[in-house]
């Protein structure tokens, strides 16, 4: 009876955790027999292997072989530990020592002829085994740019099963990541391009200074979409660990390319209005795959034509957008992803949306009806809501609007404003503090709170809206370089709630 072992990654939502592979070789008719919660893709992985490892010139036991992955009560999912099935069997047949394979961590699906490719979730699965406290992974060559981005462990890479199993013995070596160079920013569309329209492009602006979620409501060809696709050039470039929360997600979701494996820039998801609620929120059958709110994490969701959407994909949006994160549970486990995203809805007011109002041939419960899909609790979360009209023919020939970049240094100097005062609180925007915290610890002069005490008096806003105008209040407040928001940045806030969406 002879016993190897190998190691490799499982990987749950963004998470992993190390799963053992002991490979067994014992007396018994000739056979592969799995154990440890495989899927289907995984069970499939005893042909894969077997053929790989006799056509990279390898013996395969020609006796009963056991693979048992622990722990057994993880479910395992997916190809990625194709190598390390092969190497534990080839431990087990003392075909390669253990020096270097008790110390490394496998990853990788196999191929017949002994190619090794990639698979989904490298950028994680590396993260895990650094946090678990491995010093080397071997991964695809496909995805060691990917894996490259962790520092604190060896990194290598391999293209056939053959490379890996002659690094075991001494005999070759595997490929290094090459230095990783983050380039010039993509080009994005400037929002001078955008005309007219004053105050929509203000709410864009204090939008990015603290993170709040944004409506826009108005005919169709005023700048709506315009408006929302130049919102990402206006938010900061994203920190190197907000990079790499962004950018786990994306492998997860099997999105990178090697010529980007990084993600630097706030990311920008426009899911169509069709779009079913395992689109929005995730989904799929297994282990849940991450959706268009984890995919827009420290970015922005634009859901263009929102009152077109299903109602249950909207209402879907209220947890994530009050708890910054999802939990999905399917057969396999319950997947966790982050979903810290700016929300960006575009509406017109009515179904037939003429250019000029006048001409709306629509009746008044038609109006009600159509925008109605949007729900109290979900719009209760939307902080800034801006009815666009149409703008004048001198705005078409004459003027010109501010540009990215200038807009982009009043909301950096706003956010590092909110990142200094809430520092030892690990908040990193006004839109994140907690309402408690503000009417509390950070609680505005009785004089400055006097528009919003009589706004919840008359019923017109809720406790959580007031919790938002707040937030709000702060973001204006950083934006005129106040310490404090007072009594003018608390009414703006509220008449951002107040301005009807219909």
């Amino acid at each position: 009876m002879a016993l190897g072992r190998a190691h490799s990654v499982a990987v749950s939502g963004v998470d992993g955790q190390i799963v053992e592979i002991e490979a067994d070789i014992g007396r018994g008719l000739p056979g592969v027999h799995l154990v440890g919660l495989p899927d289907t893709a995984l069970q499939e992985s005893r042909d894969r292997v077997r053929a790989a490892v006799t056509n990279s010139g390898e013996k395969w036991p020609e006796s009963r072989v056991t693979l048992a992955l622990s722990p057994a009560t993880l479910p395992k999912v997916g190809s990625v530990y194709d190598l390390a099935l092969a190497c534990a069997v080839l431990d087990a047949a003392r075909q390669v020592p253990r020096t270097r394979l008790a110390k490394t961590v496998l990853l990788g699906e196999l191929a017949l002829d002994g190619r090794l490719r990639t698979v989904r979730g490298v950028l994680p699965a590396v993260l895990a085994a650094k946090n678990a406290g491995w010093s080397t992974v071997v991964v695809p060559v496909q995805a060691l740019a990917e894996a490259g981005l962790v520092d604190g462990i060896e990194v290598l890479g391999a293209d056939r099963l053959t490379a890996v199993t002659l690094w075991l013995q001494g005999k070759g070596t595997l490929s290094a990541p090459a230095p990783f160079d983050t380039g010039a920013s993509s080009s994005r569309a400037d929002l001078s391009e955008v005309v007219g329209q004053a105050e929509a492009r203000w709410a864009i602006e204090v939008a990015a200074a603290g993170a709040h979620h944004l409506m826009l409501t108005g005919p169709p060809g005023i700048g709506k979409t315009m408006l929302a696709q130049r919102l990402p050039g206006v938010l900061p470039a994203l920190t190197e660990p907000e990079a790499l929360e962004v950018t786990a997600i994306h492998s997860v979701a099997g999105l990178l390319t090697s010529e980007r494996p990084l993600i630097t820039e706030p990311p920008f998801i426009a899911p169509h209005h069709t779009s079913s609620m395992s689109a929005l929120v995730g989904g799929g059958s297994g282990m849940a795959r991450p959706g268009a709110v984890s995919r827009a994490h420290r970015g922005i969701l634009f859901l263009d034509e929102c009152a077109e959407m299903g109602t249950k994909a909207l209402e879907a949006l209220r947890t994530p957008l009050e708890d910054g994160e999802v939990r999905i549970a399917r057969r396999d486990g319950v997947a966790r992803y982050p979903a810290r995203f700016q929300l960006v809805l575009a509406a017109n007011p009515c179904p037939c949306a003429p250019a000029r109002e006048v001409d709306c041939v629509c009746a008044p419960t038609v109006r009600r009806r159509y925008l109605g899909r949007l729900s109290g609790p979900l719009l209760d979360r939307v902080d800034l809501r801006i009815r666009m009209k149409a703008v004048a023919t001198g705005a078409l020939m004459d003027e010109v609007g501010e540009t990215t970049e200038q807009v982009r240094g009043r909301v950096a100097a706003a956010r590092a404003a909110a990142g200094e005062r809430w520092r030892s609180y690990e908040w990193r925007t006004n839109a994140e503090v907690p309402g408690p915290a503000l009417r509390q610890r950070f609680r505005l002069p009785r004089e400055a709170l006097v528009p919003l005490e009589k706004a919840l008096r008359l019923g017109a806003v809720t406790a959580r809206g007031a919790d938002r105008a707040l937030r709000v209040a702060w973001t204006l407040g950083d934006l005129a370089g106040l310490d404090s928001p007072g009594r003018d940045q608390v009414s703006t806030a509220l008449e951002f709630r107040d301005r009807g969406v219909a």
